[in-house]
């Protein structure tokens, strides 16, 4: 099935992309915002926010990318977005940790970091989706050819 002369496929993992685009600029405003309040305090950047950033940093120019179609034949996209999604979940732990438990008790900068934390988990969950789609796109389109003369059917 096509859709302006795009397979259904395509789109599917399009609108993927767009979703782990969006978040990751998301997480990367979040975060951003202590990152400028430190500099503007002339205090040296926390690295676990650096880290949130150079995670939601990494995330946008994947999903940017993987909106080109022939990308997505590669056989290692499967494998980085296996890693992308381990360094989701590392970045969740990290928060989790420090702000799941934490009373916002009114202050506005807990309760923003508290939400972010839950952005992260949605993030991670969507790249985890990403790892088996694309998976199983790579399994169904790899070569499967003989090496040598591409003449028979492996």
């Amino acid at each position: 099935m096509a859709i302006a002369g795009l397979s259904l496929g395509y789109l599917l993992f399009t609108l993927l992309h767009f979703a782990q685009f969006v978040l990751a600029v998301t997480v990367c405003a979040l975060y951003g915002i202590d990152l400028d309040r430190a500099r503007k305090g002339n205090v040296h950047a926390d690295g676990r926010w650096v880290y949130a950033e150079v995670v939601g940093g990494l995330s946008a120019l994947t999903s940017i990318l993987y909106c080109i179609p022939s990308i997505l034949r590669f056989a290692l996209v499967w494998a980085w977005n296996l890693v992308l999604f381990i360094l989701w979940i590392a970045l969740f732990g990290v928060f989790g940790k420090m702000y799941i438990n934490e009373d916002a008790k009114g202050n506005g900068d807990i309760q923003r970091m508290r939400n972010a934390v839950w952005v992260v988990l949605t993030s991670a969950l969507l790249w985890l989706v990403g790892v088996l789609a694309h998976f199983i796109y790579w399994w169904g389109h790899r070569e499967r050819r003989s090496r040598f003369t591409s003449r028979a059917r492996v």
